[in-house]
């Protein structure tokens, strides 16, 4: 399933994957995920859509405090 909202993003992401949500692996994450032409951001909007990828630079900014 692919997650709607922040917090069922956020309960994968924690429970689901064991990965600690901090503000420093958010920032990771958003550092690939706006750059557009990075493999991995191309790979992620042809797996899960363009929508959903924004949807993740939205969560992450909100754990890296950006939002």
């Amino acid at each position: 399933m692919i997650p709607q909202t922040f917090e069922q993003w956020q309960y994968c992401i924690v429970n689901e994957c064991r990965i600690p949500l901090t503000k420093d692996f958010a920032k990771s994450r958003l550092d690939i995920y706006k750059e557009s032409n990075h493999p991995e951001t191309k790979k992620f909007a042809q797996l899960y859509g363009t929508q959903h990828l924004k949807n993740i630079i939205e969560w992450l900014g909100r754990v890296a405090g950006s939002w």
